[in-house]
Order: structure tokens, then sequence, then C-alpha cells
């Protein structure tokens, strides 16, 4: 049996290769060091100080609670504790293995949110602190609240499918469950834009008027149907600008911050919405969704064969990686492996979103505008516009605020 996992395994890992060197970008470079730090001059020397003490006060906590996490995580998935823990959630229930596998789950998970909660809290009194959330406690905690109960029903409804296959087919779990995990993602692209982000946000249809009729045209012009324009309530929670495409197919529709709408110029919202479209046009959604598809059922597959060295289960006081017991064992490698492949995923990301603002520029013909709306989306946002080199590296999905004026800068010259 380890012999069709290990099979499959390279299989997919094969598929994965495929579809990623099909798909990304990967010789993009980006604009020469010194366009970046002329465009950086442009920056009033005040503002930078303030976005890059705004980002130096977020730094302790963000990477506390990233350590506090992979502590947790390992403590209770590589000793006995964590097989305890979900033996009893499940002993209310008789110890029956659903039970074991659903609300021990939610233990596991719960004492991650708990420990890493102070974190959490003290990012909040920052973004307050600097302007960039309006929310008081009281909605804090609600959203909170909200994430928490959204990821308990997807998580629930993964965990009890997982082991339920893995209680009826002990032998095939791991392909049984690679297929239910690449279909779960997949459903989730669908989905989420449907019945999730109206849990966070109140969406209302953007009014007629001109700045629709160049949003709707400009997709038009680009050969990308959407479904609707839409503005998002962000301003009950943040003063921060964004928009976006969400959705596949039939739930595709432009997305616009209410508060976008308040500080930029309409010609730089055509400008961010062009650059969102080109994630469309060149099917970075779905792209995401088939090689998150592929990944997660490599990850199952890793799983399993992971999941039979006996030391690891030794540790984690189980038999195997296929019974509820070992939940925080599991979550324990995926909490590694996710940390592990950060970087070559934030490295993927800004060179598919430097595609997509090279698209914006094609599209509208207008640099000037795309500088604009970047040097304001850095400004409202205290994004740091020339973050550290190791921090942008290993953490960075977007190319800097500088990388992207320069960007612009060489397209007007005619460079890129």
């Amino acid at each position: 049996m380890r012999l069709w996992a290990f099979v499959a395994l390279l299989l997919l890992l094969a598929g994965l290769a495929v579809v990623a060197a099909l798909t990304i970008p990967w010789h993009r470079s980006p604009a020469p060091r010194a366009d970046q730090l002329l465009a950086l001059r442009d920056f009033p020397g005040d503002q930078v100080a303030r976005a890059r003490a705004f980002r130096a006060e977020l730094r302790p906590g963000s990477y506390g609670s990233m350590a506090a996490g992979l502590v947790v995580a390992l403590v209770l998935g590589l000793t006995p504790l964590g097989a305890w823990l979900v033996t009893q959630a499940g002993r209310p229930f008789g110890g029956h293995w659903l039970a074991q596998a659903v609300l021990g789950g939610f233990a596991v998970v719960l004492v991650a949110e708990v420990i890493t909660l102070p974190f959490a809290a003290w990012r909040h009194t920052i973004v307050v602190k600097y302007g960039i959330s309006t929310q008081t406690w009281g909605a804090w905690t609600v959203d909170l609240l909200k994430s928490w109960a959204v990821g308990a029903v997807i998580g629930g409804l993964a965990l009890a499918g997982f082991y339920t296959v893995t209680h009826f087919a002990p032998r095939w779990w791991w392909a049984i469950g690679a297929v239910g995990a690449a279909g779960l993602v997949v459903l989730l692209s669908f989905v989420l834009p449907v019945l999730v982000e109206p849990v966070f946000n109140k969406f209302t249809p953007m009014p007629e008027g001109p700045l629709r009729s160049s949003l709707m045209a400009l997709a038009e012009r680009d050969g990308v149907p959407v479904k609707d324009v839409l503005v998002a309530d962000a301003s009950r929670r943040t003063r921060a600008v964004n928009a976006y495409v969400s959705g596949i197919g039939p739930t595709r529709r432009i997305v616009v911050y209410d508060t976008m709408l308040q500080e930029a110029e309409p010609a730089e919202v055509v400008s961010v919405t062009a650059h969102e479209l080109g994630h469309a046009k060149d099917g970075d959604v779905l792209t995401g969704t088939i090689l998150g598809a592929l990944g997660a059922a490599v990850a199952v597959v890793a799983l399993y064969l992971l999941g039979s060295w006996q030391w690891l289960l030794g540790r984690a006081g189980v038999d195997t990686i296929g019974e509820p017991r070992a939940i925080a064992l599991l979550l324990a490698m995926v909490t590694l492996a996710g940390l592990i492949a950060g970087p070559a995923q934030a490295f993927v990301s800004r060179r598919v979103e430097a595609r997509a603002d090279t698209h914006a520029l094609d599209l509208t013909g207008d640099p000037e505008t795309f500088e604009a709306m970047q040097r304001r989306l850095g400004t409202v946002n205290l994004s740091d516009p020339d973050p550290p080199a190791w921090e942008h590296t290993l953490f960075a999905s977007h190319p800097s605020t500088v990388e992207r004026m320069a960007a612009a800068r060489a397209y007007a010259r005619g460079e890129r």
C-alpha cells in the first residue's frame, strides 16, 4: 500500500510542477533598484517613518503569534497531550470515533486560538492606535467569533468527512481522502465568495453612474464577464482601501471598498480594478484553485506516508495517523509544512501580482494613474514602501510599493 501511495505522491507532485511551470510567470524581474530608490524619494520622510513605526510595532505580535502557534502545535502533536485532549473531548459521547474527530479537532484548534488570542488583541490595539481600524472592542470580538464559527463549520465538516473515510476504508483512506481534499478546495473556491464573504461585510450594488459604467466597460473590453459591481462596507472596520474581483464564472463580481470610493479618484479605482481583472483574465483564481487542489491531495498522501513513521506515532502516543486521536499530530505536521512552504508561496504570489500589474498598465494605458494609486494604497494602508529585504522575501505576497511605482515608470518609458 505504501508503494501505491508513493507512486501517487510522485504523480501528484509531477502534476503540480507541470501546472506551476505552465501558469506561473517565473521569469519576471523587478524594476531596477535605482528606479525604486527614486520612487521612494517621492514619499515624505515623515510618512515613511510613520509607516515603518507602524510595521515595527506590529512585528513582535505577528512573529510572536506565529511562534506561539507553532510551539502549541508541536507540543500537542508530538506528545501524548494531544491524544489525551481528543479522548477527553469525545468522552461525553462514549468515546465514539466521530465525536473524537469533530470535538477533538475543535479542542485542539481552540487551545491554539486561545493561546494566540493575546497577540491578536495586541495587534488590534496597534491598528486602532494608528487609525487603520475603526472597530470597537465589541465589534472586533464579534468578527473574531464569526471567524471562529466559520472555521468550526468548515473544519468540522472536513474532519468528519476525513475520519469517516479513515474509519471505513483504513487501507485506502489516503487515496479517497486526497480526492476529497482536492474536491473541497474546488468547492470552497465557488461557495466562499457567496456564502462566507457576506458574514463579514454587507455588499450593496454600486449605484448607476459614470464609475460603475466605467468598471463594467473595462471588464467588457478586457473580455472578463462579471455579474455585478458591489460596494463593501469596509469602513465599519477599517480605513484601509482596496478592491478585488471575487468568484469564478457565474459568481464573479467586482467588489470595491467604500473607503476607496471616499479616498481615491475614480481613475484610480479603475486602475486597481484593471489589476484585479488581470487575475481573472489570466485565470489566476482558477490556477490557484487547481494548485490548491493538487497541493491538498499531495498533503493527504504525504501525511499517510509520514504517518507510518513509528517514531512520530510513538511521540504522539497513537497507533496510526488515521485515528482521531492523532488529530493533533496531523495538525502539527500541517502547521510545520505551511511555515516551510510559506516563502515559496510568497514568491509565486509576487510573480502573479506583478503580471497583474502589467495587465493593468496595458489595459488602461495610464502608468501615471497606476503609480498614483500605488502611492495612495501605501499611504492610506500604512505600508512600508520599501520593507526590509529579508521580510519581503519571506512573507510579502505583493511587490513592494516602490517596486510597483518603478515598474510603472519603466512602462511609461516603453521599457516593460
